[in-house]
């Protein structure tokens, strides 16, 4: 069969959610598909992103990764998200792409890509659930179909327990709290699965 597309798009700013990237790409590739890790554009002003060191050697360490375009969007069979959470919402930088993908909608170029989210804040209550469940409204209204990892693995309990999508909390150093490494490669995994399902499906 056809290797599953997967498009991994994240945003970050310290460097959280290009490790969680990473991960799910490795994952993935584990399993056969072929990969893009592509970043979301920054809109933060420089003033803003020089005042942080972390952001600035992040911003510096990923320069080379390509920014994602909606044709990436069609390309893809399966899409992962990750970004931090702002204030229990999406960050801006990855809602203005999300909020550009309308041409790809209303001609129906993303009706039923398989597509799960994964997040990150500053403490274990910072958001992240919420941050996750607003990425899957947009996901609904695509006509996309969410494979979230529930409680498929007991690597899901040892990361925190988080049902819709991995998340982590970060220290101010960047560091992360928890081990999730595990359930970012069990959600790829799963996430590449219920897409060659589909795909199979569609092909029969």
């Amino acid at each position: 069969m056809e290797k599953i597309k997967l498009a991994v798009i994240y945003y970050s700013s310290t460097g959280t959610n290009y490790q969680l990237s990473k991960w799910a790409a490795e994952s993935a590739e584990k399993e056969g598909a072929e990969v893009k890790i592509l970043k979301v554009k920054e809109l933060a002003p420089q003033e803003a992103i020089d005042s942080n060191p972390l952001w600035k050697a992040n911003i510096e360490k990923t320069k080379d990764i390509a920014e994602v375009k909606v044709e990436d969007l069609d390309w893809a069979d399966a899409i992962i998200f990750s970004m931090p959470t702002r204030y229990g919402n999406l960050p801006a930088q990855m809602k203005q792409f999300l909020d550009s993908t309308g041409g790809l909608w209303q001609k129906g170029k993303l009706t039923n890509k398989v597509v799960s989210g994964m997040s990150s804040a500053m403490n274990s209550h910072g958001g992240q659930e919420m941050t996750i469940l607003a990425l899957y409204t947009t996901m609904y209204h695509w006509g996309a179909i969410v494979v979230a990892p529930g409680y498929t693995d007991p690597v899901l309990f040892a990361a925190g327990g988080n049902p819709y999508g991995t998340s982590v909390s970060v220290d101010a150093q960047g560091k992360m709290k928890e081990d999730v490494k595990d359930a970012v490669m069990h959600q790829a995994k799963r996430v590449v699965s219920v897409a060659a399902m589909l795909k199979k499906g569609k092909s029969i």
